[in-house]
């Protein structure tokens, strides 16, 4: 059968803006000092510039020689090579997730010698690992990927293989993989290939030279343009930028006759142009860092350069990749237990250690990207570039991902790619007086829900600002991979919105479809994994596009991991019901429902359950009561002991099936108690409606980790267990196990049992009924041994199983498994059990 195809809303062009041999690469120079400083109170929100003392925090050091490195500095390495030809041991790199630090852990775990150890990575290994040395090796990183050559297009085909079922829509999908082929070659040919076009912040922007400084800016709409700012007290007859043929426009200014820069470090600078719509100051469109004066609205760009030794050096190599992905989601201004906005430096030095102590091996840190409203959890963004100021300055990023590094975590940034802010003063909207300027003109542009711009994923410009975009984050602040916000957004006309996706190929393949924006994936997938070839990239995606976490060079989109959203909601489904009329065939229905072959990450609750108006997991479980039974000195009540037991069961039974990789929204791990709600102040909107705000209060802006900590609390048991968990899967690496089974799910005894690698995961849902010698089928013969034990009292159970008993196996078919032992499976408790082989060890 064949279907039409959408075609792309314009032919695109390809402008050659520029001669590439004509402009130099940024030089690392070190600048002279100048009588600018930053000051306390330069920055929105409430944080200190004085930064907790850490060995890790280091000044710029000295050249050091390289093997295969000149006496100059100069790398002899020439040539390009392969993403392939980085696969070598790292001798660097030692972290051990598979040793836990949490010394409360004593849950029984023994050796699998059948299985594939945890600590296994994937083949390809760090870049870093190309050089010896631990004082260089990370900071030579940049010049080595720029020898990388981005392997071409495959062929496409494979996706026929992987799902026949595609074949009925082979036309679509040959047409998709063709754009895709066509913009590599033009690239290619124009650009000199995407590891060149992706360095468009070396180009566009201000680019520092020996002799001075270039700005360069695309706005094609502008009548005439000229660079303000503190330098030149913001007269506009002063840097009178010139225009190319393709829209751009660019000034040099050399420097000083004393050799200083003609922009101090931390200038205030805007270009200003005439545009369709009037005079018009903007923030430059690729600045580096951007702040908001107290007292003010609008935000300036600043000139963000500061001199050597003020510089951040990265000192630790980046972790590999983990097999199994274990993602702790937090966000950095929220992240204290005081009503203020935590800065880079805190959530470095007391956020980041808690994470590791957790047993979580990756961090993915929200709103990094400036956004002028505070309240829009990142997702309005003003300046790509630009890291929010509100936390601190990039260097404090920066030394932040570094003491990541150091403690073996990898580090995913939340990018927002999708849409854009709406704002005209700080933003890129309306940037040169036009709407459809990076964005699609008229509704197509616009997103009634989200009241944002939608990017022209066709436009050649636009396609260089986001690519260069994802590999400023990866390159510059040594980001591990990405979470990409709203691609069900993305990828087609409609945005998901009032639509209920069924599987039903034709909802993936037709004129809904964005070919443009899949292509954009697929390019910036090309970009991510051809010069990072450990980097992460997970797509939020609630559509389950087929395709999707397949590689590019296959015909898919190119995720290593989608998003598994579904589950998230089937959960707040089900807690607006009864437990008792819960159906376990649904349970597992749901966390099981994804495309063979593409992974996915699973979570029970991220922050969008967190948001003032919802509910948290937690919450819907325990209600008020947690605000007056939480402490161990006072009696429980029927609730707590319902919540505190469901609460568990609910996040073992997603990370045990849902996925393979699970996420954690920071305080979630403990049944945090209450929402999130961002500072804001009333609000009377246009049709007249009044919204009340909470007088820009933090208090509900924060997360309460003294909770957790707590041994008094009840929080401190439900934390404890997910401590347990992580670890737990730490050592038997169960979710990325080619073997998952589920051998019950009865309705009647309400009992889901399933194996996953050489564990056998017991979960009795059932509100009163404990089940004596229950029997539950089994592959393997041998003994098993509990691991694992929701109901164990440091995990504030009632400690109803006696963990010395061995179950051994019996020989018969049993629940379509050749085997089976018995069990004590108490109410409300999930319990796992391990087939010993070569002994039984602790944690420790």
């Amino acid at each position: 059968m064949v279907f039409s195809i959408r075609l792309p809303a314009a032919a695109f062009s390809v402008p050659s803006l520029y001669n590439n041999s004509t402009y130099a690469h940024r030089n690392s120079l070190s600048l002279l000092m100048t009588n600018y400083s930053f000051s306390g109170n330069t920055f929105a929100g409430k944080y200190s510039q004085e930064s907790k003392s850490s060995p890790f925090v280091v000044g710029a050091s000295e050249k050091l020689l390289v093997p295969g490195s000149q006496s100059d500095g100069s790398s002899s390495l020439k040539g390009k090579f392969k993403a392939a030809d980085l696969a070598v041991e790292d001798p660097l790199v030692s972290h051990n997730d598979n040793q836990p630090e949490s010394e409360h852990v004593d849950t029984i775990l023994t050796d699998n010698e059948d299985r594939e150890p945890a600590t296994e990575y994937s083949e390809i290994e760090s870049i870093s690992s190309l050089v010896l040395g631990e004082d260089c090796t990370i900071s030579r990183e940049s010049e080595m990927i720029r020898e990388i050559s981005i392997p071409p297009p495959g062929t496409g085909l494979k996706i026929y293989e992987i799902d026949p079922l595609l074949k009925s829509h082979k036309e679509h999908l040959d047409y998709r993989y063709g754009h895709y082929k066509k913009m590599r070659e033009a690239i290619d040919k124009y650009e000199g290939g995407l590891e060149q076009f992706s360095r468009g912040y070396e180009k566009f922007g201000f680019v520092r030279s020996e002799t001075g400084i270039t700005y360069r800016e695309w706005a094609p709409g502008a009548k005439s343009a000229a660079l303000i700012g503190d330098f030149n007290n913001w007269n506009s007859n002063a840097d009178v930028m010139t225009r190319n043929e393709f829209g751009v426009w660019e000034i040099f200014l050399p420097n000083n006759v004393d050799g200083s820069p003609p922009i101090p470090h931390g200038s205030r600078v805007k270009i200003r142009m005439d545009t369709p719509s009037g005079i018009k100051d903007s923030i430059p469109a690729w600045i580096k860092f951007s702040v908001q004066a107290p007292g003010e609205i609008p935000y300036n760009g600043i000139y963000y350069d500061p001199p050597e030794e003020d510089k951040h050096v990265f000192q630790h190599p980046r972790p590999k990749k983990p097999k199994s992905l274990r993602i702790y989601e937090a966000h950095v201004g929220m992240s204290s237990t005081e009503p203020t906005i935590n800065t880079y430096a805190n959530f470095r030095d007391d956020v980041l250690p808690r994470i590791k102590k957790l047993g979580y091996n990756a961090v993915q840190i929200m709103a990094i990207q400036e956004h002028s409203y505070y309240a829009s959890f990142g997702y309005h963004v003003t300046n790509f570039f630009a890291p929010s100021s509100r936390c601190g300055t990039p260097d404090d990023l920066k030394s932040m991902i570094d003491r990541a590094h150091e403690l073996g975590l990898v580090v995913l940034m939340d990018i927002v790619h999708s849409h854009s802010s709406n704002n005209t003063l700080d933003g890129l909207n309306m940037f040169d007086g036009t709407e459809s300027h990076y964005f699609h003109s008229g509704s197509r542009g616009y997103h009634w829900m989200w009241d944002s711009r939608l990017f022209n994923y066709g436009h050649w410009e636009v396609l260089r600002y986001l690519l260069s975009n994802a590999r400023w984050w990866l390159d510059e602040y040594k980001f591990d991979g990405f979470r990409f916000d709203g691609v069900t957004s993305m990828m087609y006309t409609h945005h998901g919105l009032q639509v209920a996706f069924t599987g039903n190929y034709n909802e993936y393949f037709g004129f809904t479809t964005d070919v443009d924006a899949v292509v954009y994936l697929m390019l910036v997938n090309d970009v991510i994994h051809g010069l990072f070839p450990q980097a992460i990239s997970i797509g939020e995606d609630v559509s389950g596009m087929p395709t999707f976490g397949l590689p590019v060079q296959d015909g898919g989109v190119g995720f290593d991991y989608r998003l598994h959203m579904a589950i998230a909601d089937k959960w707040i489904e089900l807690l607006k019901k009864r437990d008792e009329d819960w159906q376990m065939g649904d349970i597992t229905h749901t966390l099981t429902n994804r495309r063979w072959s593409e992974k996915c990450v699973s979570y029970a609750e991220s922050h969008d359950q967190a948001l003032v108006g919802d509910k948290t997991i937690a919450f819907w479980l325990m209600d008020k009561d947690m605000y007056d039974f939480m402490a161990l000195d006072r009696p429980s009540t029927p609730l707590i002991d319902r919540g505190i037991a469901l609460h568990k069961m609910i996040r073992l039974i997603t990370m045990g099936l849902g996925g393979e990789g699970y996420l954690n929204f920071m305080g979630n791990e403990f049944g945090h108690p209450e929402w999130i709600d961002f500072p804001r102040a009333d609000q009377h909107l246009p049709d007249g409606k009044f919204v009340p705000g909470n007088g820009n209060s933090f208090d509900k802006c924060r997360r309460r980790f003294d909770l957790g900590d707590a041994d008094y609390l009840r929080y401190h048991g439900l934390q404890e267990f997910d401590v347990a968990m992580q670890h737990l899967e730490g050592i038997h690496g169960f979710m990325t196990s080619d073997h998952q089974y589920i051998s019950r799910k009865d309705e009647g005894d309400r009992v889901i049992v399933f194996e996953r690698g050489n564990l056998v995961f017991v979960f009795n849902f059932h509100w009163t009924n404990s089940y004596s010698d229950y029997r539950v089928g089994c592959l393997k013969s041998g003994k098993y041994k509990i691991v694992l034990d929701s109901d164990d009292k440091r995990f504030g159970g009632f400690s109803r199983i006696d963990h010395s008993a061995d179950s051994f196996s019996l020989e018969g078919v049993y629940d379509n498994r050749p085997r089976s032992f018995m069990v004590y499976a108490p109410s409300r408790t999930a319990v796992v059990y391990h087939l010993v082989e070569g002994g039984v060890k602790p944690i420790k």
